[in-house]
């Protein structure tokens, strides 16, 4: 099993902070190029300060991706440097709190914008671009990778993030539906489903209410908040031809946690 991504060209979204960047961080150091994606641009210059000017194997690029004109532009950033994309992950997040009874009909529309539409209109739009690639190849394992990363709250509601847990089902419900209709070209689709991984989000609420770990803990099976390195473990396997039979699945990274513990908005 080939688990390996040297001169892969990957698009990873979120990338200037807590999972996201670990993620497009792991890939870089396992040899792939990585074009490193944010709407914060003051985070995203920050964190990439690390890899200097002289590294040709990562790129920054700083937009909203939820605007179709700047989806493009990344696209084409991306294949100005590497002329090529082989695999795309969708870690962007946005998370914010909506009353149940009453949710604004703005931040719905925002939560399924940012969270699940953003990241469908990019995979569709890179997709083309990886059917294009492997139409003069043969004996292709696979033509490409896409992974989506999403919360427990997609599997079960959390009542104070209404908005963001129908973001994340319905982006999951686009993982399953993107595999079947790209399946004939060899695109595999799949998602990563977290709790209890030491997130940006968790980190600001550890801040916020220190005991909150105990809880968290507490609630899981495996006794442990995980790394945001552990997600990027479970995505590079996704993206490798070590997965290449794998298309449309959910996998659930949680130490448990699902089966063990009702979901909060610590969980996100």
């Amino acid at each position: 099993m080939s688990l390996s991504i040297q001169g892969k060209t990957a698009i990873v979204t979120g990338a200037a902070r807590g999972i996201g960047f670990a993620i497009a961080h792991h890939l870089a150091e396992r040899g792939a190029n990585v074009v490193f994606t944010d709407g914060d641009e003051a985070a995203l210059d920050n964190v990439m300060s690390d890899y200097g000017s002289d590294n040709d194997h990562v790129l920054q690029f700083a937009g909203d991706i939820s605007e179709k004109l700047m989806m493009a532009n990344l696209l084409s950033a991306t294949l100005d440097a590497f002329d090529r994309v082989d695999i795309l992950v969708n870690a962007h997040r946005f998370v914010k709190g909506s009353d149940p009874l009453d949710t604004d009909p703005g931040v719905l529309e925002q939560m399924l914008r940012q969270n699940m539409i953003a990241g469908l209109r990019l995979s569709q739009m890179v997709a083309k671009r990886m059917i294009r690639q492997a139409e003069d190849q043969t004996d292709l394992v696979q033509a490409g990778a896409i992974v989506n990363v999403s919360t427990l709250a997609a599997a079960r509601p959390v009542p104070a993030m209404l908005g963001y847990s129908i973001a994340c089902a319905a982006q999951e419900q686009a993982t399953r539906g993107l595999a079947l209709a790209l399946a004939p070209h060899l695109i595999r689709v799949n998602g990563v489903r977290f709790s209890s991984v030491m997130s940006y989000e968790l980190k600001c609420a550890l801040k916020e209410d220190p005991q909150m770990r105990e809880q968290i803990v507490a609630g899981t099976p495996l006794g442990r908040i995980a790394s945001a390195d552990e997600i990027a473990e479970t995505v590079h396997y996704l993206a490798s031809e070590g997965a290449r039979f794998v298309t449309g699945q959910i996998v659930t990274v949680d130490g448990g946690r699902s089966l063990a513990d009702p979901v909060t908005a610590r969980d996100l």
